[in-house]
């Protein structure tokens, strides 16, 4: 590997508990003589104790904007809105590569400042699996959330907790009625987080995958009482969920998560709804009769900040201690390159492609 200069950033998002890099694995970086340097953040579940004392440079929060030419900059959700320019290889989940809102602003950033986006979704093998994801958790917590809010058991503003405390709340109580749950994208990494949850909540969920959804039975589907999608499309399928099946009269249907929260992509498989929810208002009524709740929040790992975190960052380290041009990195690399062409961004504007 490279000489790497990793900086580790604070979190814009005030609802963002999570970090891409736990300490145990920080240490890790600096003995195999990475520079790491971990800005302050207030909200990140790890205080910075933790990582000063295994040898990471200790930075004020939103100083990455500063950082030396050749730093990494590593987060995990979106950067904020300034500066206009960014001159940093930056490593996060950008979600600017399927014409979501705020891609091509985001793009052109990267273009104004000689920057280069290392989209954490695209860092895959060689057969395109991703190699480092929150998918277990994003569809553990979507059910979970779900469950209880059929159950009537959702309070709302949503707060971080631990898994041990939230299957507290998910096993099944008296008097809760019986209900019927699919999951569709059961054989990825959220659809098996998502069977798990509603096993531990007492039910035993539909699972449903390629094979099924290549010929949607969308009766089968709207009979259930529940669904959490957890399907993130990468080429154009038809919607699973149309305006005229929430009109349907024999739809039973009562509660929808959506894990992907693909909102506003032409590959959204959801075309239901227009805005996600958030941890104050978790569920919007998208139907008042029959009701159907919408929950789609899209950073739900956070709400299990630390296993989350640690999930991943193990995943990551491995990936983090190979960094270069080539592999899966450069593969990131390649995507980046593909979206500046799609603009008409010129390869001579960045330095870094």
């Amino acid at each position: 590997m490279t000489e790497l200069h990793l900086w580790l950033r604070h979190e814009d998002r005030p609802t963002e508990r999570r970090t891409p890099v736990v300490p145990s694995d920080a240490r890790r970086l600096v003995e195999s003589g990475v520079t790491l340097t971990v800005e302050e953040s207030p909200q990140r579940i790890f205080p910075i104790e933790e990582y000063e004392a295994v040898g990471a440079r200790i930075a004020p929060t939103g100083s990455w904007v500063a950082a030396p030419a050749s730093a990494v900059v590593l987060g995990l959700k979106e950067l904020p809105d300034a500066p206009a320019e960014l001159p940093h290889r930056h490593i996060f989940f950008g979600h600017a590569y399927k014409q979501q809102p705020g891609a091509e602003a985001l793009l052109r950033r990267f273009a104004a400042g000689g920057g280069a986006l290392l989209d954490l979704e695209y860092l895959v093998d060689d057969d395109g699996r991703r190699l480092a994801a929150f998918g277990y958790w994003a569809g553990y917590l979507g059910a979970a959330l779900a469950v209880l809010q059929h159950r009537g058991r959702l309070v709302a503003p949503l707060t971080p907790t631990s898994k041990e405390e939230l299957d507290e709340t998910l096993r099944p109580a008296a008097g809760d009625e019986e209900f019927t749950a699919l999951v569709i994208g059961a054989l990825g990494r959220s659809g098996r987080g998502a069977h798990v949850a509603l096993r531990a909540a007492g039910l035993d969920p539909t699972c449903w995958d390629l094979a099924e959804t290549r010929d949607l039975d969308r009766a089968a589907l709207l009979a259930h009482d529940a669904m959490v999608n957890c399907v993130l499309a990468t080429t154009p399928v038809p919607p699973f969920l149309r305006e005229a099946d929430l009109d349907d009269p024999a739809r039973r249907l009562r509660t929808l998560c959506d894990v992907t929260c693909d909102v506003g992509s032409p590959l959204n498989v959801l075309p239901v709804y227009d805005r996600t929810t958030e941890w104050d208002e978790p569920v919007r009524r998208l139907r008042k009769e029959p009701p159907l709740d919408l929950i789609a929040i899209d950073n739900l790992p956070s709400l299990l900040p630390k296993e989350s975190s640690e999930g991943f960052s193990g995943q990551l380290l491995p990936l983090l201690l190979d960094f270069g041009t080539g592999g899966p990195w450069g593969r990131c690399l390649d995507r980046f390159r593909a979206a500046r062409r799609e603009l008409g961004i010129a390869e001579g504007e960045s330095r870094h492609v």
